[in-house]
């Protein structure tokens, strides 16, 4: 009897091939014939999961994002059992400085995609924003949480405060993967900024 086919499962199997070759030749340059050649299979069979190489690429992202999530939820674990939001907010902007292979790709990619979508059609059309509004929205949300429990400094307001410290990690992170500066000094400009926010 012939084996049931996880259709999940060969979807990651599929996505994550593509994060290792365009990890190795860029976004820019992967096709769906290396992702194919890279997992082991038929660009039929590449084609048969994802239609296109947009919706691949998309589908990816949310892998590599789902990862991140995974590798935030285990940083806010080793700060213990009631963490509190500021560690929170410092596992989640830390966790996106690229310190190793698997953070190196994700800010990697997830720039790429931000910066092939600005003159690709197909790729700007797909619901690649969701994402870092989520991250903006979650990040909010602990920035009010630390308001109503009297841990910011009078003034400071959430959503402004969310949007420049994502924008900063963004922008630190950039760094540390061209290596202008690495990831200690990255660490140190946070924590100086949240100091700046956060009362003693």
């Amino acid at each position: 009897m012939p084996r049931r086919v996880d259709h999940a499962e060969r979807r990651t199997e599929i996505a994550q091939a593509l994060v290792r070759a365009a990890g190795r030749v860029g976004l820019h340059a992967v096709g769906m014939r290396d992702v194919a050649a890279e997992a082991g299979v038929s660009l039929r069979l590449v084609q048969y999961y994802f239609e296109s190489k947009e919706k691949l690429l998309l589908f990816g992202l949310r892998h590599l994002a789902a990862g991140f999530g995974e590798r935030v939820i285990a940083r806010v674990r080793a700060a213990g059992d009631d963490p509190g939001p500021r560690a929170v907010i410092e596992a989640l902007l830390t966790a996106a400085l690229p310190v190793d292979e698997e953070s190196r790709l994700f800010h990697h990619l997830y720039t790429s995609y931000a910066v092939l979508s600005v003159t690709d059609e197909a790729l700007a059309a797909q619901p690649f924003i969701k994402d870092p509004d989520a991250a903006e929205s979650t990040l909010t949300g602990l920035l009010r949480q630390a308001a109503d429990a009297g841990l910011l400094r009078a003034g400071t307001d959430p959503h402004a405060e969310a949007v420049g410290l994502l924008a900063m990690s963004a922008g630190l992170g950039t760094g540390v993967l061209v290596g202008q500066r690495d990831a200690r000094s990255a660490t140190v400009v946070l924590r100086y900024h949240l100091d700046r926010i956060f009362l003693d």
